[in-house]
């Protein structure tokens, strides 16, 4: 059972909660808003920091004039690393007077060994021991001093203000990206949020890749399809990016006496009507169009990633160079109009109860189109497209004490009839969002279930293949 802690939260996590969604059912704003809401006032933020002083780097951006479509991205620190290690190091300068940043401590319990009964798949077995992460050295600047090329850090500008990371021509290792959908139950969480920054600062090390944040509109500002619409602009927003990548790349190639080709300045001629270049740096030095992308959703998260794989499989080869290779569904929101047994034992649960959830998804979808078999809700309702064959490789997360568990499950089990590796990972004594809500997020639990999705994600994003699985 979830300890006394996590039970006394819940049931004030619970009133809180109820309070907002009835709030805003009596007080609803214009379904009709063209910008939407991405985060709420009472929610923490955790400020974007391009600088790696704690293994990752972030970035924010708008990709949308039109709505608050935002994204964070979390660059991991062994994307500076050259794919050739250096016969000598290269020294980093000491400038005279550079504010020296803060080295954050490393993470609580990241190399904590748990039980193995902590988790079980879905056929029962229990799962080993986590590894342990080794920190790497880090200098005053929360520099990697032993692997990290100094020239791609832009330390100094106009009066000794610190700028971060800016990618330099010899320091760039191609990642693959994963993009990633916040939970909050339709009406609550952003991309940007405390709770969201550090698990994809967890998910981005652990997984080796650079993470997407998507900041979708919320409801009931933003009702359906809004959020699905604003995953899938992402998606192929992604797709451009690869594309104008590739395109400035050969632009940058100049012809020169004697027929051969000199490499200049790359991105230099993608620019838009104010001369502001459209190519976004990071992913155009780091992101790897060969090895795109996974999709991993939380909770109502889980939803939109599942919409948006249905979207690839259907959109095929106009979204080259980027591919969806797997998915990973944490606790998916999936209902439907006939109760599983888990939605009837456990109608009570933890945090997100089944008559809390009720009331988020009549903020969600349409008034007048409500129903429990929507596209949004039920994925197995007969007669969808596409058959659930074309899916791809997906990891569905559940958790013991949530009511949402067996339609998760069942879910897997229809992708498997059709032979898409789809395992289930269930874990003992945990609550919907253990491994993403705030007030567990550094519990060893959360640290293994991420560690596990690592596991399985590698399996479809390795350079050498199917290296790593169960």
């Amino acid at each position: 059972m979830p300890s006394v802690a996590v039970k006394l939260y819940s049931v004030f996590f619970k009133f809180l909660l109820k309070h907002r969604l009835q709030n805003r059912i009596q007080a609803p704003s214009e379904n009709s808003d063209p910008f939407g809401v991405t985060s709420r006032p009472e929610e923490s933020v955790a400020a974007a920091n391009p600088s790696f002083a704690d293994g990752v780097a972030t970035k924010d951006i708008h990709i949308d004039p039109f709505t608050s479509l935002s994204i964070r991205i979390f660059l991991p620190e062994s994307a500076l690393t050259p794919t050739e290690p250096r016969s000598k190091p290269h020294p980093i300068p000491k400038p005279k007077s550079i504010p020296i940043l803060q080295k954050l401590d490393p993470e609580p319990g990241s190399a904590r060994i748990v039980d193995s009964n902590s988790r079980r798949n879905s056929y029962g077995s229990s799962g080993g021991a986590t590894a342990h992460m080794e920190e790497p050295r880090r200098n005053s600047f929360g520099v990697a001093s032993n692997d990290v090329a100094d020239e791609g850090l832009n330390l100094m500008a106009a009066g000794g203000v610190y700028r971060g990371y800016s990618p330099a021509k010899d320091n760039r290792r191609k990642l693959p990206v994963m993009l990633q959908f916040h939970g909050g139950g339709w009406v609550s969480g952003s991309n940007d949020s405390v709770a969201n920054d550090l698990f994809c600062r967890r998910i981005a090390k652990l997984c080796d890749v650079i993470v997407v944040a998507v900041g979708y509109r919320l409801a009931p500002e933003s009702r359906y399809p809004a959020a699905f619409e604003d995953g899938l602009k992402v998606l192929n927003w992604l797709a451009k990016q690869a594309n104008l990548a590739e395109c400035s790349k050969s632009m940058g190639n100049g012809r020169v006496r004697g027929g051969e080709f000199k490499k200049s300045d790359a991105h230099r001629h993608i620019v838009d009507s104010f001369g502001a270049s459209v190519v976004e740096p990071w992913l155009a030095a780091h992101g790897d169009p060969s090895r795109l992308c996974v999709l991993l959703g939380a909770s109502c998260g889980a939803n939109i990633a599942h919409y948006v794989a249905q979207k690839a499989v259907e959109g095929g080869k106009l979204l080259d160079p980027v591919k969806v290779v797997a998915q990973v569904l944490m606790y998916p929101f999936f209902v439907g109009s006939v109760p599983t047994h888990s939605e009837i034992k456990l109608a009570n649960s933890y945090f997100y109860d089944k008559a809390m959830c009720m009331l988020a998804w009549k903020l969600f979808l349409p008034e007048e189109d409500f129903s429990l078999d929507h596209l949004a809700a039920n994925p197995l309702v007969l007669g969808r497209v596409p058959p659930l064959k074309l899916m791809p490789p997906t990891l569905t997360v559940v958790a013991e004490h949530d009511w949402m568990r067996d339609r998760a499950i069942a879910y897997s089990e229809e992708l498997r009839k059709v032979n898409v590796d789809a395992p289930v990972l269930e874990y003992k004594d945990a609550v919907h969002e253990f491994a993403t809500l705030d007030v567990l997020l550094k519990s060893p639990q959360a640290q293994v279930c991420a560690e596990d999705i690592a596991i399985w994600v590698k399996k479809y994003i390795s350079l050498r293949g199917h290296e790593f699985s169960y």
